[in-house]
């Protein structure tokens, strides 16, 4: 007999998700990386559009 919906079992949520979690984790790893590279390439360090345009400037002067 179910109480509520409950039943005598946990039902699993993390394990049959594992891969997807791990593949969100990458994803999102690699996808912060480009957007790193591509806000400091030299095309895009100058240009007043790129809001860390102010950060890269002072960390070129050190």
């Amino acid at each position: 007999m179910a109480f509520l919906g409950l039943r005598k079992w946990p039902t699993p949520i993390v394990k049959p998700l594992w891969p997807f979690l791990i593949a969100g984790s990458i994803t999102t790893y690699f996808v912060a990386k480009a957007q790193d590279s591509g806000i400091r390439s030299p095309e895009w360090r100058t240009d007043p559009r790129n809001p860390y345009a102010a950060q890269l400037a002072k960390e070129s002067l050190h």
